[in-house]
């Protein structure tokens, strides 16, 4: 069992347990490190605002370098307020900061998950070829 893995999720306290507990599954971890924005993947997406980019690219260099994380996953939530847009957008949105975070981290397996309001998960594989 690796001992952990590493989630850029919204800080939105309804999507913490079910996807900490999908990923501890998913990647066979037994501590998720937790990095948390309101609408991460918009923030990852648009790659405007510089300073909490930084930020999550440190708390991921932790993880990683510190933790030995080998497992990254970038959440998108319906209705999130950090990202008031439709599952469609959210989906680009994924895309781009799955693409962002696979470029900055090659070495770590990267994936993306769409989670609903009562919690069902869903990973949207975007796999580089």
């Amino acid at each position: 069992m690796s001992s952990f893995c590493t989630v850029i999720n919204c800080m939105d306290g309804r999507m913490q347990l079910p996807v900490n507990r999908f990923l501890q599954k998913r990647f066979n971890a037994e501590h998720v490190d937790t990095i948390t924005a309101p609408g991460p993947n918009l923030i990852l997406a648009q790659g405007e605002d510089l300073t909490a980019i930084d930020a999550i690219m440190r708390c991921i260099e932790i993880s990683v370098g510190k933790h030995g994380s080998t497992s990254i996953a970038i959440v998108g939530h319906e209705d999130c307020a950090g990202n008031p847009t439709e599952k469609g957008e959210q989906f680009i949105h994924l895309r781009l900061a799955y693409d962002r975070i696979h470029d900055a981290f090659p070495d770590c397996e990267v994936t993306t998950l769409w989670v609903t309001v009562k919690g069902r998960i869903e990973e949207v594989p975007f796999g580089h070829t």
